[in-house]
């Protein structure tokens, strides 16, 4: 069974409370819910990671790298700022999908570069949940 890593940036812990007319309704833990059930369909073990510490989600792409057979992650903020995450995704011999709950292209200027996106397999924005199962069905035919 192939295992792919999720990891979640910061304030993403803060889902369905915070701006929910961005970054919708539900919270983190039914957002994961509903991946790990459609994993399931895939046969694919799901692992989820949370942190708003750039140096946590470091660790975890460095941990992934050597368990894990993919990863998708969602930065958060860190997307346009992180040279030390989009190095770690650089450094793990595994595919790497950023995926980000709202359209980052149609938000703020700021927001709208991706530095981390660079060292990605590739980019899915916009789709909300939907975004991270996208990124699993493209996961599972990379590394099938």
């Amino acid at each position: 069974m192939k295992k792919i890593v999720v990891i979640n940036g910061p304030n993403l812990n803060l889902t369905g409370t915070r701006e929910p007319e961005i970054y919708g309704a539900e919270t983190l833990d039914e957002i994961n819910e509903y991946i790990t059930s459609e994993a399931a369909l895939l046969e694919t073990e799901v692992v989820f990671f949370q942190s708003n510490i750039e140096g946590e989600i470091i660790d975890r792409l460095q941990q992934a790298g050597r368990e894990a057979d993919g990863v998708i992650i969602n930065p958060g903020g860190y997307s346009h700022t992180s040279v030390a995450i989009l190095d770690a995704v650089n450094s793990i011999p595994i595919p790497v999908v950023e995926v980000h709950l709202s359209n980052i292209h149609a938000r703020e200027d700021f927001r709208q570069t991706s530095v981390t996106a660079r060292g990605a397999y590739g980019l899915i924005s916009g789709f909300g949940k939907h975004g991270y199962v996208l990124a699993l069905h493209a996961l599972k035919e990379i590394i099938s």
